[in-house]
């Protein structure tokens, strides 16, 4: 066995896991400022080559040759997170949850400990965080007392791998990985080397067990702990928390997913019991009576296999300064530019001074095209001091010529629109003679924006 003699002393990015051997003021690769920390490295053994057996060893197989066991997914319980997971959680996965502190991350895992602990399952929760009696306490707030679901307050790694071995759990949760601890690493926890260690002997343990592991990560605006980005090459699923601490609705989204899909969202809402699923978005992100003031125009979006009805704000005044706003929430900033140059040379709208905000209402992000349409009607309702006619949902892409272009998914779209009342559809011609005339809603189709208006108000 040789030993490396030398102690090194290196400096590392805590944002992104970059390394130098100096201080440097500014990370090269992520670009954050003040977040080098200096790490020591303690000698590590290498093995030699004749210390290797056979047996440790891989070797190359055909592929037609590897046999596969019938493997089922496990059911949480909680139809939303199903959906995100892919169906349910597979057996020998790493799971990575990210989110802002406080946002519910450890709520949802106790949650979902509790319904696997309720059919028969034994899960193993693992506060670093925590006492046993705190963790009781929350339980109890939550409703999630369960014979089969066991709670330790450990932050040693090789205690956690031992009690996993001994106990052969059906699931084991970890919260939060930057309070793990490996005597290994010389850096103190919640450094890029701890996190990065820890989590790698945690997919060992997940991979030649069987056991599907939750991690837990939290992020920071200051980068001072590692971060769940740092792990998302290591994980098999990666899942993040969105919303804000003044929005009672909370979006589970995954950013990878190695047995999935990455396009599913869950909606939940946070409540004092806990976060309850909703299980139809479009009435939470829709007000009572949307469209009736100007400025106010309903699209329809798809998340996943998921049609979800938003609501478009549009805000349209004179600009007192030389340079007008252009305020975005919800949509990307580019786009809406770009819509804007589009209005004034096909509609004609003078908006070079005028202040334009645009956001999507209950705090939701939508990244696809197809609500293009639905942006430009609400800026146009706001300019006009107008509001839509009826109950009217607008849904379609526009090119920089001002055609309105067709758009993927359309029949889901239009029969949720139908599901929540809507009387009128102003849609892409290109789409209007390949779906199906729904019963009780009536379909308009439109090839350029300036026919739009002309419907709209």
């Amino acid at each position: 066995m040789k030993v490396k003699k030398a102690t090194k002393t290196i400096f590392v990015c805590q944002t992104c896991g970059y390394e130098t051997p100096k201080w440097m003021g500014k990370c090269p690769e992520c670009g954050e400022w003040n977040s080098f920390v200096e790490e020591k490295r303690a000698p590590v053994p290498i093995p030699s080559s004749a210390e290797l057996s056979d047996s440790a060893l891989s070797r190359p197989v055909p592929v037609d040759a590897i046999e596969i066991k019938d493997i089922r997914r496990i059911s949480t319980g909680i139809k939303e997170f199903n959906r995100v997971l892919g169906g349910g959680l597979v057996p020998g996965s790493l799971v990575l949850i990210g989110g802002d502190p406080g946002i519910g991350k450890s709520t949802l895992m106790l949650q979902i400990s509790h319904q696997l602990a309720s059919h028969n399952h034994k899960v193993l929760y693992i506060s670093g965080e925590e006492s046993v009696q705190q963790i009781k306490l929350r339980s109890d707030r939550l409703g999630t007392i369960s014979r089969g679901l066991w709670v330790v307050s450990e932050i040693a790694l090789e205690a956690i791998k031992t009690m996993a071995a001994e106990m052969a759990p059906d699931l084991v949760v970890v919260d939060s990985i930057q309070t793990i601890l490996t005597p290994q690493v010389t850096s103190a926890p919640g450094s890029v080397s701890q996190v990065r260690e820890a989590t790698m002997h945690l997919m060992l343990l997940a991979k030649r067990t069987g056991i599907p592991i939750f991690l837990i990560g939290h992020v920071t605006k200051e980068g001072a702990i590692a971060g769940p980005r740092l792990l998302e090459h290591m994980v098999d699923t990666v899942l993040y928390f969105e919303g804000g601490h003044n929005n009672i609705f909370r979006i589970l989204r995954a950013v990878k997913n190695r047995f999935g899909s990455t396009n599913e969202i869950g909606v939940f809402e946070m409540k004092d019991s806990g976060l309850v699923e909703v299980r139809n978005p479009s009435s939470v992100f829709l007000t009572k009576n949307p469209c009736l003031v100007p400025g106010s125009v309903v699209t329809a979006s798809i998340e996943g296999s998921r049609p979800i009805l938003l609501e478009l704000q549009g805000l349209v005044t004179r600009s007192s300064f030389g340079t007008p706003q252009r305020t975005v929430l919800g949509v990307d900033y580019k786009r809406v530019c770009l819509l804007l140059a589009v209005m004034e040379k096909k509609l004609g709208l003078q908006l070079m001074n005028q202040d334009v905000f645009v956001n999507v209402a209950g705090g939701v992000r939508v990244d696809e095209p197809a609500v293009d349409l639905g942006i430009v009607s609400a800026i146009a309702s706001s300019f006009f001091e107008k509001s839509v006619k009826g109950r009217t949902v607008v849904m379609g892409e526009i090119g920089l010529t001002g055609e309105v272009r067709g758009i993927a998914y359309l029949e889901p779209r239009v029969r949720e629109a139908e599901k929540m009342g809507f009387e009128r559809c102003l849609l892409p011609s290109d789409n209007f003679k390949h779906i199906k005339k729904p019963a009780r809603m009536q379909l308009v189709a439109v090839q350029a924006i300036t026919e739009v208006i002309d419907l709209l108000f």
